[in-house]
């Protein structure tokens, strides 16, 4: 039935590829491709990024091979009132009929844009080639030699600005000689500037009042320029000098036409607004108090104007704040499904954005979820039921002494404490679970970068009831066989502080975290004598406390090959070792590999350590497990149509143990081996793109398997089984 499913679907977009004109008039030509080139090889030149310049585009391809939209759209009958017709053209593409105008208008756009990055003698061809009913565009490059800059000069007309740019810190003036003569480049040092003028009190400067003059050398591709900058003239005043403005009085109002009270404090006000009264005007300072109180939860907009007093350059402030309303409650249920086990969850959130009137936003979230568990025997109860309650305390700022007061206002900060309690009831076991933090965030809105510490977190875990059932089969032998599992049954105490960076332009991610634990309390322990428990472990407040390193990094880079398709390249690592009082991580530090974000050709928590193969299911989500942690992922993505992405994808990685468990066998990491132990999968996906989240489905299958007993085991590539290779995953947004 399948195998016929496939056949009608490849003969129906066959029949469609056949009859692309179809929709295409007589006298009228399919535009089939479109080509950038250039006749020479600079990296200046990239011909992708220019392709955005044509017009017009031949239509669009999945994968930047097939025409789907078109075949689908080509599918359709001439009849407009068939429900069937209708649906095929509007998740179709029309066919893109050649425009001559446009070729012209797009090789014009190609030429100037060469001119602008410095080729002042580029020209464009247009080469085209017909058949049948179809065109093929190509745009060919000639841009000749890049222009240069030999000498510059600046004719600065108005003295006190002069003096001004020439004693700032940023004396070093943005052209040089050497530079490319290139539009960018000379719109730079406008900006540059106008922003240093803007940003000293210069608040009707703009970069009009900047000119260029430039002189080639005969024979030659150099340029001698002048910048000029003109004095202020306007349609009633010419040639002044530009006026500096100070700040005048700085007032505030409610923006809320029902309420004329701000409802935050005067001092959160000030400590907000970066303009000063008496101080020069600068434009920097209004967008870093847009900024700031931009993130307040408690504020909805800010708007800020400006009066000129009439006889003196200077400017009364006026900031309208509109707040939000400050309490909140929402209901969320969802549906969840754990190997297989169905089940339903809901959550009940308050949050009051403006707590102390200082926009501290406070949340308490209560989560309940049930599981009916299936194939459990021998347990008196079948069902799983978890209820927790968090409650997080969020303020807009540093909450910590002995910070520069320039720190404080030059960064985008937060401070969080959080509670939770988290109760688990299994058919195997109960499990409590108590946590209290404390946490900063930052970032310099000028930059990328964003930075985290988790100051103090403290995890209380406890197990206050084990079923018979499952304490005889798993944790009553003594020895090292089910060492992991009985650590992970045993009441815990962890005491950990981490360190977290994240760096992303769009087309670069960094994420980095580092976090170690129970160093404090092993230092304390060994000078104080702390209780030691029959496993040798010292103990606090009777619990054994877990000391461990472990820290992660990705890295993540997106190429744009066109408008509609981009190639991303994932590289994950994660390594965690456990040392002094621990000789285990506990089991929320451990790795796991597959599943939606990792090697997609295994369902989650499926896959390794190393070569290791699960013997037993109900145990298998503790013994697959591991300290180390390696993903390789390349993903290509296409848009198809409306809201419908694609992806193709490849992924191999793996995890590994730092220490040899015995209920782990070849799970140990080996330099001389694991680059045999890591699997291979390959798939594709289908996305909805939604703009505020993804709802993401990815097919994988198995290519090499390194816990295997057989050749084809080894190699699913070779020889596929759909039964045993093949991985679904539903997941909401990007894997990476």
């Amino acid at each position: 039935m399948r195998r016929h499913l496939i056949i009608a679907t490849l003969g129906m977009l066959l029949l469609a590829s056949c009859s692309e004109t179809k929709y295409v008039a007589e006298g009228e030509l399919l535009l089939d491709k479109v080509k950038v080139k250039s006749d020479v090889k600079e990296s200046a030149i990239n011909t992708t990024e220019l392709k955005s310049y044509v017009r017009q585009r031949g239509n669009s391809r999945w994968f930047s091979l097939i025409k789907v939209p078109l075949y689908t759209y080509s599918l359709s009958g001439r009849d407009t009132t068939s429900w069937l017709n209708r649906t095929l053209r509007s998740i179709g593409e029309p066919p893109q009929i050649h425009d001559s105008l446009l070729t012209v208008q797009s090789a014009i756009r190609l030429r100037d844009n060469l001119q602008n990055l410095g080729y002042l003698r580029a020209t464009v061809d247009v080469n085209q080639k017909t058949k049948g009913k179809k065109l093929r565009t190509t745009y060919v490059l000639h841009p000749g030699k890049r222009y240069q800059i030999r000498h510059v000069s600046y004719d600065i007309q108005d003295t006190a600005i002069a003096k001004l740019l020439n004693t700032a810190d940023s004396t070093t003036w943005g052209l040089h000689s050497g530079m490319s003569f290139n539009a960018e480049n000379l719109d730079s040092e406008r900006k540059r500037i106008v922003n240093e003028l803007t940003q000293n009190g210069y608040y009707r400067f703009n970069k009009d009042f900047i000119s260029y003059k430039a002189d080639s050398i005969a024979g030659t591709q150099l340029i001698d320029l002048t910048l000029v900058l003109h004095r202020f003239r306007n349609n009633q005043v010419k040639d002044v000098p530009h006026e500096r403005y100070t700040m005048g009085e700085i007032t505030y109002r409610s923006g809320n036409l029902e309420d004329s009270d701000i409802h935050l404090r005067p001092k959160v006000l000030r400590n907000n607004t970066f303009l000063e009264s008496g101080g020069y005007y600068s434009s920097r300072q209004l967008q870093n108090t847009y900024n700031h109180f931009g993130r307040l939860g408690a504020v909805r907009y800010t708007n800020i104007s400006f009066t000129e007093h009439a006889l003196e350059p200077v400017l009364d402030c006026d900031i309208a704040i509109t707040t939000n309303k400050p309490s909140t409650i929402s209901f969320q249920p969802e549906g969840t499904n754990t190997a297989g086990d169905l089940g339903a969850a809901a959550s009940l959130t308050y949050q009051n954005r403006n707590l102390f009137r200082g926009s501290e936003l406070l949340t308490i979230e209560l989560r309940g979820a049930y599981e009916a568990i299936r194939g459990l025997e021998g347990y008196a109860q079948q069902n799983f039921v978890e209820y927790s309650l968090e409650t997080k305390l969020n303020f807009p700022r540093f909450i910590a002494p002995f910070l520069a007061r320039s720190f404080r206002r030059r960064t985008t900060a937060t401070s969080e404490v959080s509670l939770l309690y988290d109760l688990q009831n299994r058919p195997e076991f109960r499990r409590r679970v108590f946590s209290v933090a404390w946490r900063y965030k930052w970032n310099d809105p000028r930059h990328h970068d964003r930075y985290q510490i988790d100051l103090l977190d403290l995890n209380y875990i406890s197990m206050p009831w084990i079923s018979e059932t499952f304490y005889n089969e798993y944790l009553l032998d003594t020895s090292s066989r089910n060492a992991i599992l009985r650590y992970n049954y045993e009441n815990l105490f962890i005491m950990k502080f981490g360190v977290g960076y994240t760096y992303n332009n769009g087309r670069i991610a960094i994420k980095a975290k580092a976090e170690t634990a129970g160093n404090l309390l092993s230092a304390a322990a060994h000078s104080l004598g702390f209780h030691q428990n029959a496993e040798g472990q010292y103990t606090f407040m009777d619990l054994a406390f877990a000391q461990y390193a472990k820290a992660d990094i990705d890295l993540t880079r997106n190429v744009r090959l066109d408008y509609n398709n981009e190639l991303v390249f994932h590289f994950g690592l994660g390594v965690a070792y456990p040392y002094g009082n621990s000789t285990i991580l506990p089991f929320e530090k451990r790795y796991f590999s597959g599943g939606a974000n990792s090697v997609r050709g295994w369902s989650v928590r499926s896959l390794g350590p190393g070569k290791f193969v699960g013997t037993d299911g109900r145990i298998d989500f503790i013994n697959q497990t591991g300290d180390m942690k390696l993903d390789m992922n390349i993903e290509y993505r296409a848009k198809l149509f409306w809201k419908f992405g694609g992806a193709l994808f490849v992924d191999a990685g793996n995890i590994w143990t730092l220490r040899d468990y015995p209920d782990q066998p070849g799970g140990q990491f080996q330099f001389s081996e694991f680059w045999k132990q890591l699997a291979v999968s390959y798939g594709l996906g289908l996305r909805l793109n939604f703009d505020y989240f993804i709802v993401r489905f990815d097919m994988g299958m198995k290519a090499v398997n390194p816990a295997y007993e057989t050749r084809k085991e080894h190699l699913p590539l070779l020889y596929p089984k759909f039964s045993r290779d093949f991985a679904f995953h539903f997941a909401v947004g990007l894997p990476f």
